[in-house]
């Protein structure tokens, strides 16, 4: 349990890059480094965690633990990546109160956002050659790029991957699907630790996608209707949760503080991450029941399929962001990283901390 804890801590401390860049480093630490597991496993649980609502790369972490370690390795795993964001969204959220403003590390991100990339394109190269082992799974993941750009909602595409993929293999009619939102947190004129926690915890229980759908959640609640916050305060939260390493979901600690302070930022944070644990407790033990049958395995496959074309579009994403560093950086860095994992295979951890150094070497 050390083991798991200090490891998914340590990768906390240095997972910038957003759920591509967590994806990445997770497979290169546990498949390629420690072979704790195969990639077609390590895909099957990305795809598990794709499907349930909430921070899918800190879903991910909790599944590797439960795999790891059972229901104490699902705590210690979770834990460990949460924590290191926590902690310093929780001390910039504190310098923010005391000096009204976010600190300027500006050409250390865009190092490492450089380096975040070049794990990512590796671990996609990978990941093809693992799961679109046939035209069919090639044709979804095809049409799932095709679906996420022209907005389709990434449930739905997952959703759908999984059902042709199975039916293709089943021959069967497709299943009719239907989802449940929780009740909203109840109304308060003012800020209680009750409602925090409610309205966090409803946060985390129903929402897919980015973090502009974040800010979009956070903006509605707290601005639009408890009026707590304005939406530059909610715009300072994102930013503090995308300046910090591990989830974006940090971003809630943030958000707590300003709230209600030390009190108020433990609060926020434990209703956001709760349900993740929650559900991924309930969906692991599921998991053994669908490799045992083949029809359920072929719809998995499909997921698996839609999942890396979810990764690809989320790489992309991170390449526009990565690419408006001066073009010198970008030269320098991303084919140095390259290098260094593909020939040299390096250590991620080294990577992102030589990307944030040529960053303000450059700058």
């Amino acid at each position: 349990m050390r083991e798991l804890f200090l490891c998914f801590a340590r990768l906390g401390a240095v997972s910038f890059g957003g759920p591509a860049a967590h994806i990445a480093l997770f497979e290169e630490e546990f498949v390629r480094r420690r072979g704790w597991l195969t990639r077609e496993e390590f895909l099957a649980l990305n795809a598990a965690a794709q499907l349930i609502p909430g921070p899918n790369s800190t879903e991910l972490a909790i599944h590797l633990g439960h795999r790891r370690g059972g229901w104490r390795g699902l705590v210690a795993a979770g834990a460990g990546f949460i924590l290191p964001a926590v902690a310093l969204t929780l001390v910039v959220a504190w310098g923010y109160v005391r000096y009204g403003s976010l600190p300027a590390v500006r050409p250390a991100l865009a190092g490492i956002k450089l380096a975040a990339l070049a794990i990512v394109l590796r671990a996609l190269w990978d990941f093809g050659r693992a799961a679109l082992r046939t035209p069919l799974l090639w044709a979804l993941a095809a049409l799932s790029v095709v679906a996420i750009a022209l907005g389709a909602n990434e449930l739905v595409v997952l959703l759908a991957a999984g059902l042709l993929a199975w039916a293709a293999a089943a021959r069967a009619r497709l299943a009719t699907l239907s989802a449940f939102l929780p009740v909203a947190a109840p109304l308060a004129a003012h800020p209680s630790p009750l409602t925090l926690f409610l309205s966090f915890a409803k946060i985390g229980a129903v929402l897919f996608g980015s973090g502009y759908v974040l800010f979009a959640f956070l903006h509605a609640e707290f601005v639009e209707r408890l009026g707590w916050l304005t939406t530059g305060q909610i715009t300072d939260a994102i930013a503090a949760g995308q300046l910090t390493p591990g989830p974006l979901f940090s971003s809630a600690t943030f958000v707590g503080y300003l709230v209600a302070g030390w009190k108020g930022a433990l609060v926020a944070t434990a209703g956001i991450f709760l349900p993740a644990f929650s559900f991924v407790a309930l969906s692991a033990p599921l998991l053994p029941y669908v490799e045992r049958h083949p029809a359920l395995r072929a719809g998995r496959d499909g997921v698996v399929a839609a999942s890396l074309a979810l990764l690809a579009w989320t790489a992309l994403g991170l390449g526009r962001d990565a690419f408006q560093a001066p073009a010198l950086l970008s030269l320098i860095t991303l084919p140095l990283a390259l290098v260094a994992l593909v020939r040299f295979r390096a250590n991620t951890a080294w990577i992102i901390l030589a990307g944030a150094l040529l960053g303000l070497a450059l700058a």
